[in-house]
Formats: structure tokens, C-alpha cells, sequence
């Protein structure tokens, strides 16, 4: 709830927005809204994604995952009462994102949505890791088959990772963009592979900010 409140305050300012003008375009009181974004009130899943796509955030949707009651606690609380609101978004393919081109909507071809608690900034999905490329001996490592969450809206700043296009290539590559001696190179975490100079020529897809592996 508290992320959804962040989101939507956030958005408002970005876009102007009063109010007033977001109960008119959702269909309800302003007084509604109000309840909603100070607390006092608690929207239902519905009411949350009416408001993302009134603020045109219609690549979002608020999804809920039931959650184990910690027994630990001993609060006795239903197992469906145990439930926070997630981020629903689409699983994309190496070669379709690098088919997405500046200002054009992502296209996929199956709809398959994973799940996050993290709201991005923009048209954020999901790809499933490919290679070993990104498999370190040690420190950070995100081996073959875990799903990482690319961020179009974040910059992609040294010690970032990130997925970036080279000319000519059909796919998009996923690695970790550093800067040494007034260069930036794309370099993967796995030792046994090159690293790579980064030049204008390249397409940063987005950065990578979160990553899960599916058991």
C-alpha cells in the first residue's frame, strides 16, 4: 500500500495533477482519493489499478500474493489476510527487446507476467537469464535461468548492470557497465569472458534492478 501511495503521489506531481482532476478521470469524489493517499481508507486491487491507468501507468498492474503466516508471531491471522500488493510485469525474449526501438511501447509475443515489489520508473520486464556470462566465482552472480527486471527509466551509470544492443547484433546482451581511466567498458562477471569498450554506438536497453531465481 505504502508503494502504491509513493507511485501515484509521484506521478501526480510529475504530470501536475490535482486531486480534484485524478477522482474526475477515475470516477469518484475527490474526498475518495484523499482517504486513499493519506491512509484513512484502504482502495481494493480494482480501485488501485484504475488509479495507475487514469495516470497512464498502464504497463503496471497491482496484483496480490498470499503469504504463510509466521508462526513464530503467534497472531493467529488468516492465511488470506496475509497478503501484500505486487507489480505485475511481462516476461520479454533477448532478440524482441532488442527490437524495441526509442519512444515505441515494448511488444511481446506470449503474455507472461511475473511478479515484483518493485515499482519502476518505466516500462520495466522481466528477461530470463541466458549463459554464464553473468556467473561469478564470488560477490554478485546471477547464474542461467534467473529471471532479472530491466528498468528502461533508470540511468545507466558506472556499477551499474545493465542490457545494452550492439550494432548489427539481433539480441541484447546483459552486462555490467564500469568506467576505468576515463572509459566505460561493458564487462561481464564471469572472469573467463572479455570485457568491452563502450561506445556511443551502443544502445543502453535499460538496467537491470532486480533478480530471482524460480524454484
Amino acid at each position: 500500500m505504502d508503494k502504491w501511495i509513493e507511485l501515484v503521489k509521484a506521478k501526480m506531481s510529475e504530470l501536475k495533477i490535482t486531486q480534484e482532476i485524478l477522482a474526475e478521470r477515475v470516477g469518484m469524489s475527490q474526498g475518495g482519493i484523499g482517504h486513499w493517499l493519506n491512509k484513512r481508507r484502504q482502495p481494493g486491487i480494482d480501485d488501485m489499478n484504475r488509479v495507475l491507468q487514469a495516470l497512464g501507468l498502464d504497463f503496471l498492474e497491482v496484483a496480490v500474493v498470499i503469504r504463510e503466516p509466521d508462526a513464530s508471531k503467534g497472531d493467529g491471522q488468516d492465511l488470506a489476510k496475509k497478503y501484500n500488493p505486487y507489480f505485475r510485469y511481462p516476461v520479454s525474449g533477448w532478440r524482441e527487446t532488442a527490437e524495441v526501438r526509442e519512444g515505441e511501447p515494448p511488444v511481446y509475443g506470449e503474455e507472461r507476467f511475473e511478479l515484483s515489489d518493485y515499482h519502476a520508473r518505466g516500462a520495466a520486464f522481466w528477461l530470463e537469464v541466458t549463459g554464464d556470462a553473468m556467473t561469478a566465482p564470488s560477490g554478485i552472480s546471477i547464474a542461467e535461468g534467473m529471471l532479472i527486471l530491466v528498468d528502461p527509466a533508470v540511468d545507466a551509470v558506472p556499477g551499474k548492470l545493465v542490457i545494452a544492443q550492439w550494432p548489427g547484433s539481433a539480441e541484447a546482451t546483459f552486462r555490467k557497465l564500469i568506467e576505468e581511466g576515463g572509459q566505460r567498458y561493458l564487462v561481464p562477471l564471469n572472469p573467463t569472458y572479455p570485457k568491452a569498450l563502450y561506445t556511443d554506438e551502443c544502445r543502453i536497453i535499460g538496467v537491470v534492478v532486480q533478480a530471482t531465481a524460480k524454484f
